[in-house]
């Protein structure tokens, strides 16, 4: 199983561990980890922003580079996006990812 560390905010510093299966999104392990910060209307299908995070390095810079549609669709974020903004539903989760940590923005609205 890969461990995700989930922080409120850059300053949390105790945050809340999650489980999730390789190849499964970041944003449906989110969810069914009961992460409040993630709301995923859309349900993975990239049409909105409500699954926004930032990663952290070292793993921001392991993650692919996001598409043109992910880029497009966090100008429309709640919260102003971070130079390690992703789309949580965009991150496919490998063994490799494994300790990852993500930072929560303040709202998803």
């Amino acid at each position: 199983m890969i461990q995700i560390h989930v922080f409120e905010n850059a300053q949390d510093t105790q945050g809340k561990t999650i489980t999730a299966k390789a190849g499964q999104s970041l944003m449906k392990a989110a969810v069914a980890g009961d992460i409040d910060g993630v709301a995923a209307d859309c349900g993975g299908t990239l049409t909105c922003a409500t699954c926004h995070v930032m990663v952290r390095e070292p793993w921001l810079g392991q993650l692919p580079a996001m598409t043109d549609d992910e880029d497009g669709m966090l100008d429309f974020a709640a919260c102003a996006r971070q130079a390690n903004s992703r789309l949580s539903c965009q991150i496919i989760l490998t063994d490799a990812m494994d300790g990852m940590q993500i930072d929560l923005p303040a709202s998803q609205y």
